[in-house]
């Protein structure tokens, strides 16, 4: 089984960067199974139920979230319609279940999503003890985690403390791709997937607007950037089996 990640994908020409790419990317990998994060899909903070369905139409199979998951208050309304979207299971607003199981060539995929605690929000539950229950009431024949977390120290102490119990663990949120990409255990492993967005911005948001706002001290309104994008994403291949992960690849896409 192979399962194609998509790092959190950032405003329009984040998605377009992902449509652009995502047919080749799944006939060139051979991948059964897309999950992507959709948390700053909509000019950089949340998501709306209309770029919700274009996922789904264009072959996402999975979207997961992150601290964002509301920042649009329309999904709220949708929510009962967005059956494939997955909120961390320890998001602070009980609208959610954090995870979902999915069939994929006759397995039940489980697709998890958590927020880390480490430099974060502090008002919710520990992720440690979040992953736990999961993984005690809930069947399924694998467990994969998209770990919405700032410290990459979190993310891989997550990995290797559930490494046994899961076929992958990658970190979103940083918009960073790393280059730790590794097998633990069962478990495929990458701190940050990176994100897809303009590649000449900080981390999605408009260079210019960024310096006023935290460099000059000046009163700015939230801006993404425009121009050229970056996709960052990852493959995970499954042995059906053993139910391990047996690799993982980095992929990035730059415009130039």
């Amino acid at each position: 089984m192979n399962i194609l990640f998509i790092g959190d994908i950032v405003g329009a020409a984040g998605r377009n960067i992902v449509f652009q790419y995502l047919k080749q990317l799944k006939k060139d990998y051979d991948i059964d199974f897309v999950i992507a994060n959709g948390e700053n899909s909509a000019h950089g903070k949340g998501i709306s139920y209309k770029i919700y369905e274009r996922f789904k139409s264009e072959g996402i199979d999975c979207i997961t979230m992150g601290n964002h998951s509301f920042s649009k208050r329309e999904v709220i309304a949708h929510l009962d319609k967005m059956n494939d979207m997955v909120v961390p299971y320890n998001y602070p607003e009980d609208l959610h279940e954090g995870y979902k199981v999915f069939y994929v060539k006759g397995l039940r995929l489980c697709v998890i999503n958590l927020l880390g605690s480490a430099l974060m929000h502090p008002n919710r539950q520990d992720p440690f003890e979040a992953m736990e229950e999961i993984l005690n009431k809930v069947e399924a024949d694998l467990f994969f985690v998209d770990f919405h977390a700032e410290a990459t120290s979190e993310k891989r102490l997550m990995a290797e403390y559930f490494k046994d119990r899961l076929v992958a663990l990658v970190g979103t949120h940083t918009h960073v791709q790393t280059a730790d990409e590794r097998l633990l255990g069962n478990l495929a492993f990458i701190s940050d997937v990176g994100m897809c967005g303009v590649y000449d911005s900080i981390i999605g948001r408009d260079v210019s607007e960024m310096i006023e706002a935290l460099i000059k001290h000046e009163k700015t309104r939230y801006k993404i950037a425009e121009g050229a994008a970056i996709l960052s994403a990852c493959v995970i291949k499954i042995d059906e089996t053993l139910k391990k992960a047996t690799a993982i690849e980095r992929i990035q896409i730059r415009p130039y």
